[in-house]
Formats: structure tokens, sequence, C-alpha cells
């Protein structure tokens, strides 16, 4: 391979701001895996946020973008698979397998698509340095035409079809919108775009927590709702805790503390089968390792109130917030209930019309 951007490239990034601001280029905030491919002719590297490679756990990809793609190019995007008219972040998380066999009947039961942004490079020159207007001109016309898995993510200058964006979106599973100033180059690994997201609360039960990597002081609390049939289901985490306050927290907490954990509603964590009925803290995963998912177990008595943005499936897709403690609410009065429920919107719409971006 011998592109003017030569594999792996970090992808350039966003910072989150609350309001979506004036005078750029906005996109769909699309949740999926972060990909920047490179074509060289027959030679093809998709590589991954952090520059790995993810090119054999896609090769319904692997086969179908040359074809679809300039012979020489360097382009951003994001991986992603739909399900049910929506995307669906835990079916992409489930390709990430030592298993080729298994990657393989995954790629042909849910195929992935790949979402093209952004042109780093074409033929034998960088666009690096090129304005972002120019850079998207020139992705138009590169992929004018292409056809699925390939898509065109739809642009917009205008604000106010990003913020109708932001609304309606949603419901397809995108995860906000993305702003992108006009004069902008490419600069890897740099936060220099802006993200805005879905901002929501939610009061959730306090059941657990883990201790942080720098030693005995909490690194996170771990987050339950009850669902209809009265079970405490493991909905996600929150951290971000200042130093002192995550050692406060220990002592503040201790009297919660089961030491055995028998009669906790998670106490069969560890047992890999219980993960099969119920959603629990410390579900075997290809992303944590060999990393210690141990925790330690509290009386549900204590309900706080957290940020989140949106849900997968259920449980919170991100890590939550830490807002505020509610001891004016009882735990079994926190169930899937109170969550705010995205109006649903097919992601075809949202693909269907990237070919015809609008402009402003």
């Amino acid at each position: 391979m011998d592109l003017p951007v030569m594999p792996p490239v970090k992808p350039m990034l966003a910072k989150a701001v609350k309001k979506i601001p004036p005078g750029m280029q906005y996109e769909a905030k699309w949740d999926g895996f972060r990909a920047i491919v490179h074509r060289d002719g027959p030679e093809l590297v998709i590589g991954s946020r952090t520059g790995k490679p993810l090119t054999r756990y896609f090769p319904e990809l692997a086969a179908a973008l040359p074809p679809r793609l300039p012979h020489r190019c360097v382009i951003d995007g994001e991986i992603v698979i739909e399900h049910g008219g929506r995307l669906d972040f835990d079916r992409l998380t489930e390709r990430i397998h030592p298993a080729d066999s298994r990657v393989r009947m995954l790629a042909e039961r849910t195929p992935a698509r790949f979402i093209a942004f952004d042109l780093l490079a074409l033929g034998d020159e960088s666009l690096m340095d090129t304005p972002l207007t120019d850079r998207r001109a020139a992705l138009e016309e590169a992929l004018r035409g292409v056809d699925a898995p390939v898509h065109l993510a739809p642009a917009t200058t205008d604000p106010d079809v990003a913020a109708h964006w932001f609304e309606q979106y949603e419901g397809a599973g995108l995860d906000g919108v993305i702003a992108k100033p006009l004069d902008l180059p490419y600069r890897p690994d740099a936060r220099l775009m802006y993200k805005i997201k879905h901002e929501r609360t939610a009061d959730v039960v306090v059941a657990g927590y883990r201790f942080h990597k720098s030693g005995p002081v909490i690194g996170s609390l771990l987050l339950g709702l009850y669902d209809e049939n009265g079970a405490l289901q493991h909905v996600g985490v929150c951290a971000a805790f200042t130093a002192r306050r995550r050692a406060e927290l220990v002592q503040e907490l201790e009297p919660l503390r089961m030491d055995p954990p028998d009669g906790h509603p998670w106490a069969a964590w560890a047992e890999e089968s219980a993960h099969e009925s119920a959603r629990l803290p410390g579900a075997p995963s290809r992303w944590s390792g060999k990393k210690d998912l141990s925790w330690v177990a509290l009386r549900p008595e204590r309900v706080c109130e957290v940020g989140y943005d949106h849900m997968e499936g259920d449980r919170f897709r991100h890590t939550a917030q830490f807002k505020r403690w509610r001891p004016d609410r009882a735990p079994e009065s926190c169930g899937y209930a109170q969550l705010e429920e995205p109006v649903s919107y097919d992601l075809s719409e949202v693909l269907s019309s990237g070919g015809s971006p609008s402009r402003g």
C-alpha cells in the first residue's frame, strides 16, 4: 500500500457542547464503530479509532468496499449494524470475536454498513490540510451514486435542519448531532469538532460499587432499575467523581455493604449462566479481557438521580453522570417507566437522504 495518507490514522474527534453552534456543517452522530478506510487498488485496511485493524471482523465490508470506493482513497466514517429499522450497537460488538467462523456467520446474519463522512486522501493527493467544505464536495463527487452497504452521510449547513435531525433521528438509534467548522482541516486525534447529545435524567437504585484503579476508593457506582416483574436489573454505572469524593463515598456507603452478598438481587453475578436470564454487573465481555469485574454489593436502599444521553436496549449506552442523592424516593419506585421513549424513526429514511444532502 502506497497512499499519501498511510495507516494507521487516528480520527479527528469532537468535544461536547450544550447547543448546536451556528455557521457550521452539521451531520448526524452515528452510534457505531469509527473507522478509517484505506484503499489502494486491491489492498484494503479498515482501521479502528485506536488505529488497530478491524478488517477481519467485517468480511462483508472488506468485499463490498473496493468496488464502491475510488481506486485510491482514504475515507473516514462509521461502521453500523441495523436491526428492526434502527442502529443496534450490541450486535455490532458481537463482531469482535476471535473465531473467524463466528464472525463470518454474523456477517451473513446481520451485515454491517459503512457510513462515509470525510475524505482524507484521493488518488495521489492528501486532503488533510484542505478545508472541510472542499473535502465534503470531493467526497460527494467520489461517492456519487454509491449503493448499499456504503452510504454517504447526510450533511447540511442549515441549523434548523440540524435541530430537526437532533430530535427526529434519535428514534433510529442515532446519538445526536456533530457540528464541524467549515474551514476545518483534518487533524487526527484532535477535538476540533463539536458534539451535541441528548441529556436526560433518571432516578436509579445504587446497588453496589467498584473500586478505583488507584486504590481503595470508589471508582463507579452500580445502578439498577426495577422491571415490570419486580426484578432489579443492572442498567449501567456512574463515575467521574473527584479523588476526595471517591474516598468519602466509601465511608458514606459502608453501612449498606453486604459481605457476603447473600440475598442481594445480583448475588449470582459470577455465574455465567445467570447472565442469560437477567442483566447483572460483571457480564463476561470480549472488551474487558482480564479486567477485574468484581464489585462490592450494597443493600439496594439508596436512590440517586443521574444524567444520561440515551438507552441501548434496557441499559444506559454510556456512563451516567451522578447528579444528587434522592432520599425522598423509594427504591421500589425506580422503574423503566420513567425513562423517556424517543419517537420511532426508520433508519432507512436517514440513509436515503445521504445521496442528496441538504447544503443549506
